[in-house]
């Protein structure tokens, strides 16, 4: 099969999981930040190029990314930005189902920040294509500094529209996503804060893929989903200095949906400084989730929705990772270039999805790396 199983079912999670290590960039800055209140400001002018790869149970998607941000009069900051995925895919999915395949994604993206006084408004936007999937999202952000800046209350929207496709069949469906979001930030100490934040996500429309098969009484037969779901996260985050050259973080997340999904993610993150130009990064998490209602490896009756997408079913997850940044050159006041390179190790332990080539439980090990540069003027 010329289809590409992969591009809705496993390479779109692990996109997010790609950028989302470059999150440890802000872990020793923002606790820094947190010494003192200061007035709401436009995000610093800058330029991101990226290169990313991951690589994990017959995946590889690999490719660049770019990044620019540019403020107009000290009001408006405006940021455009770049992102290509190049995948060649042989996992267990397809290697069972279908033959290996490439294919390649393209993202474009843009923002615009506005700062009011005490309150910062975000519009953001994206679209996305792909040979069989394409997708495009409208959001807005607002936050509101109060009591001299020590708590910062944030709400959020997006709206996001997808089309799903079928190489060489014709078939054509359109899935619709809702988000609302709502945090609140509160520096606890001149080096400690804390965040609290919830998210809920609604989704209607053709959730499944058009290439992903399960299994009944040991037949394969094309997937059956539900058309909507309703998912919430809660994550608790604490960040703080451990003396003036270092600092960690702890986050907890709690996630559960409609289809009877309920997973926890515990991190933990350690900072610090070596001489004037090193900063290291490293972090350790812990991710369990339980399955699915309607998840079966080998279903042994008929019901109305069955999927052997491994993703929902129960698994446990370990990641080691770490980021290095090399402060390059520096002219205060002017501008600052600084060279990253991020790296993680994750672990997948899945408890009900069979390898159907040996008859044992799958398991599989990724390496994700991200080598970028950044540059603030």
């Amino acid at each position: 099969m010329a289809a590409s199983e992969l591009a809705v079912q496993w390479a779109r999670p692990w996109r997010r999981v790609l950028r989302a290590i470059a999150g440890l960039a802000g872990l020793a800055g923002g606790v820094l930040a947190a010494s003192g209140a200061r007035a709401v400001t436009l995000p610093e002018d800058s330029a991101e190029a990226l290169i990313h790869v991951y690589d994990g149970g017959g995946l590889r998607a690999s490719g660049p990314a770019l990044l620019v941000r540019k403020s107009i009069a000290d009001k408006v900051s405006l940021s455009g930005s770049y992102y290509v995925d190049s995948v060649s895919s042989a996992s267990i999915d397809v290697v069972t189902t279908a033959s290996p395949y490439k294919e390649k994604r393209t993202e474009y993206g843009f923002g615009a920040d506005y700062v009011v006084r005490d309150s910062q408004i975000t519009l953001s936007g994206s679209n996305s294509k792909e040979p069989d999937y394409t997708a495009s999202s409208l959001g807005i952000d607002v936050s509101q500094e109060m009591f001299g800046g020590m708590t910062t209350v944030a709400l959020g929207y997006t709206r996001a529209s997808d089309k799903v496709g079928q190489k060489g069949i014709g078939f054509f469906d359109t899935v619709k996503h809702w988000q609302y979001r709502a945090g609140v930030t509160q520096i606890l100490t001149p080096s400690w804060i804390a965040s609290l934040n919830f998210e809920a996500v609604s989704d209607d429309g053709y959730l499944g893929s058009p290439y992903r098969v399960a299994r009944v009484f040991g037949a394969a037969i094309p997937e059956r989903l539900p058309r909507t779901r309703t998912s919430r996260a809660l994550k608790l985050r604490a960040v703080g200095e451990l003396g003036a050259r270092n600092a960690m973080r702890a986050e907890y997340r709690y996630f559960w949906d409609t289809w009877a999904i309920k997973a926890h993610t515990g991190e933990l993150g350690y900072s610090r400084y070596a001489g004037e130009r090193w900063l290291a990064d490293g972090f350790v998490r812990l991710h369990t989730q339980k399955r699915a209602l309607f998840y079966s490896d080998n279903a042994s009756v008929e019901t109305l929705y069955v999927t052997r997408n491994r993703q929902l079913g129960s698994f446990n997850s370990l990641g080691l990772g770490g980021r290095l940044t090399y402060s390059w050159k520096r002219v205060p006041g002017q501008y600052e270039i600084k060279a990253h390179g991020a790296y993680e190790l994750v672990q997948f332990k899945f408890k009900d999805f069979t390898d159907v080539r040996n008859g044992r439980d799958y398991s599989m090990n990724a390496n994700v790396l991200q080598l970028y540069v950044t540059a603030t003027y």
